[in-house]
């Protein structure tokens, strides 16, 4: 019993060590720092339990009392559920070679982690690696099993700088297993590596697009008018669904030849792809008539609307049901037009995790062929 207290005051110490630098660099990177610290204090957790026998026995008595310990000197916020995350959290995140240990305060003041005694030490690491979110978003991140969907959704949210609540989002409504059926199955792994890259137009389908966010009951009527009116009403959740470089430009835009006026639904402009996007909505059953008067839309714009420097325009009919045969048989194979289902509620995860799962086990075997 000495012997466990000893370790339990060795580790108590070590962490209010911890706590007591990362709160002096408060003020200037409250998030960051406190990210740091929050794997410092789960790296000592998991070095110390290491070294004990009974895990059982530890997880009960020593984090209770370490928790008890550390709220009466700290204050609320160390409880036995956030050392047991940021266990969590370190048993996680040490995979990427940041868990190597500095003692330099000059060092540590001048990376500016702000952990004295020892510190995570990224620059020695073969791939540096900087945690770059606040710990919220890392506290979704690590309910997230599938480390490939976990990368995807970190890279994600540092790039297009997603709240908390964004990230939540994406995460519920599935956006990387529905980006990764969207996708050939060779570019699957890239999601993961590198989040998801806009280099061509069917970089930007999903399939389907989630528009929960829309308020309306997929069990109830309603028109493509009040289909439109709820999407300009949440234009901003909209862009988000839609993905990276969408900027919305009109709805119901005209053009007119030969004396007849002809209306898009909705306009956008993708600055990656430097292109416009045109977007047909259809509550009923996809036709071939409105496949090439989407051709006819894509057309105008090409030859009257776009500049020379620009990318041929893209035309996306979201629809509730499409029929891929035939948009098969009506359009020619280099038709820059894509049909896209929608829905009106959040995916089964469980299938779209099954059917990724499936795929990238056929990637895996391929490269070992």
């Amino acid at each position: 019993m000495n012997e466990m207290y000893k370790r339990e005051d060795a580790l108590f110490e070590r962490i209010s060590a911890l706590i007591d630098s990362a709160r002096k660099r408060v003020k200037t990177a409250v998030d960051t720092t406190m990210v740091y610290t929050y794997f410092g204090v789960g790296h000592y957790i998991v070095e110390d339990e290491q070294q004990g026998k009974e895990r059982a026995v530890y997880g009960k008595a020593i984090l209770k009392n370490l928790s008890d310990r550390l709220t009466g000197k700290y204050g609320e916020g160390w409880s036995v559920e956030t050392l047991n995350k940021c266990r969590k959290f370190y048993r996680i995140y040490s995979r990427y070679n940041i868990s190597e240990i500095v003692h330099s305060v000059d060092e540590m003041t001048s990376i500016g982690y702000g952990v004295q005694n020892s510190v995570i030490d990224l620059r020695k690491s073969e791939k540096e690696y900087v945690f770059r979110l606040s710990w919220s978003h890392y506290l979704v991140l690590m309910r997230i099993e599938n480390p490939e969907a976990r990368s995807f959704y970190e890279i994600e949210s540092i790039q297009q700088q997603w709240s908390v609540r964004q990230l939540s989002r994406q995460v519920g409504s599935s956006l990387y297993e529905r980006l990764a059926l969207s996708r050939d199955k060779d570019e699957v792994m890239r999601l993961a590596e590198e989040g998801q890259t806009i280099e061509k137009p069917s970089d930007i389908i999903k399939n389907p697009l989630t528009l929960e966010f829309l308020g309306l009951r997929p069990d109830v009527a309603y028109s493509e008018n009040k289909l439109e009116n709820a999407i300009i009403n949440k234009m901003q959740q909209f862009l988000l669904e839609l993905g990276k470089g969408f900027l919305f430009e009109a709805r119901q835009k005209r053009f007119t030849f030969d004396e007849q006026h002809f209306y898009v639904d909705l306009v956008f402009y993708n600055r990656l792809l430097q292109c416009y996007v045109l977007v047909d909505l259809k509550t009923d059953k996809l036709s071939h008539q409105d496949l090439g008067q989407m051709q006819m839309y894509v057309n105008y714009y090409d030859r009257y609307v776009k500049m020379d420097f620009e990318k041929p325009t893209i035309g996306i009919l979201l629809c509730e049901s499409k029929n891929d045969t035939l948009v098969e048989l009506t359009l020619p194979k280099d038709a820059n037009i894509y049909a896209s289902a929608y829905q009106l509620y959040l995916p089964d995860k469980t299938l779209l995790q099954a059917k990724v799962k499936e795929w990238i086990a056929e990637f895996e075997d391929k490269k070992e062929v």
